[in-house]
């Protein structure tokens, strides 16, 4: 293997340009060429690549984002724009490529190999957590720490003002972000997709802690819960109890920023891992982190496998236990 290209697809994390640089640098020592694909799986079908150097990618470790661009490709559902993208990397003469993204990504890098034969690792780089085969992603430590720096803030209002808060986090499928940054902030409820929301519950908690002279609370939810987002649930507290609640939704700030260390550190590992696999001829597979040490599986396994939660943290989410 001589020629290998890295892209970034799905939504943006903390940390992907971290594992840009990683890879880069990586393939270089290892005597090869690296370039890097501009807007992701639509950038790969347009033919928007450029060889890397390791100066080019010098100063990225601590810059959120990705300097390649990120981009979702629904042409890419089909196979004509597939072929293109094949084409363009054979056009090139490269033989491997790294998907740093989320499920979805890797569901369309498993295309490539699978119609024209491409070889691909997957770099698990998502804030929700969700993708098995990695005891954390790329981009959620960063996430975790951005929406618990903006939850003590608002506690603080709440406070001030005998108000109740609902704070929506993002994690549309998933609730790690949601329990991580409710059990960390003392949250007084959270309310996540993997387990049934109870209003009638949750509105005679709040009233209950009224009573006791407890006159602010704060709910965490993620924007996937089954009763629906922050703004939908409000309206169901107010019409079952008379609850106003005042929601803040973090949204796309908990995607931005600078990486933190454990976000960078996990970049970097997987970067080179990602490099390494596809010299060892492991494609198609992910690589992740487990146990603290670097793993590789197969690469369907993302997303026909499903992560659990951490039960000990399901526990201590429960109203009165901490």
């Amino acid at each position: 293997m001589e020629r290998i290209a890295v892209l970034t697809s799905g939504g943006d994390s903390p940390g992907m340009n971290a594992a840009i640089r990683a890879a880069v640098r990586t393939g270089i020592d290892r005597g090869l060429s690296v370039f890097g694909v501009y807007r992701g799986f639509d950038g790969l079908i347009d033919g928007c690549l450029e060889l890397l150097s390791s100066a080019g990618v010098s100063n990225i470790i601590q810059r959120g984002g990705t300097i390649l661009h990120s981009a979702r490709s629904p042409r890419f559902f089909d196979p004509a724009p597939r072929e293109q993208a094949a084409r363009t990397l054979a056009d090139k003469g490269i033989e491997g490529l790294l998907v740093v993204g989320g499920d979805g990504s890797f569901r369309g890098a498993n295309c490539l190999h699978q119609e024209h034969g491409v070889q691909v690792v997957g770099v698990p780089a998502t804030i929700d957590n969700d993708i098995w085969g990695s005891d954390y992603t790329i981009g959620y430590d960063t996430a975790v720490n951005t929406a618990l720096s903006a939850i003590d803030k608002i506690k603080d209002t709440a406070a001030a003002h005998d108000r109740l808060f609902l704070v929506e986090v993002m994690g549309r499928d998933a609730g790690f972000i949601a329990l991580e940054v409710g059990v960390g902030s003392g949250a007084e409820e959270i309310l996540i997709p993997e387990t049934r929301t109870d209003l009638e519950a949750l509105s005679g908690l709040i009233e209950g802690r009224r009573e006791k002279g407890r006159t602010s609370s704060l709910v965490v939810v993620a924007e996937g819960d089954e009763e629906g987002n922050a703004y939908q649930i409000a309206t169901k507290l107010e019409a079952l109890s008379g609850l106003e609640s005042h929601v803040t939704v973090l949204g796309h700030v908990q995607r931005g920023g600078a990486p933190t260390s454990a976000d960078r550190v996990l970049a970097t590992k997987l970067g080179w891992a990602a490099v390494e696999a596809l010299i060892d001829g492991a494609a198609p597979c992910m690589v992740g982190e487990e146990d603290h040490e670097v793993t590789r599986h197969p690469l369907a396994d993302s997303w026909t496998r499903k992560k659990s939660l951490d039960p000990l943290l399901v526990s201590l989410a429960n109203p009165g236990r901490l």
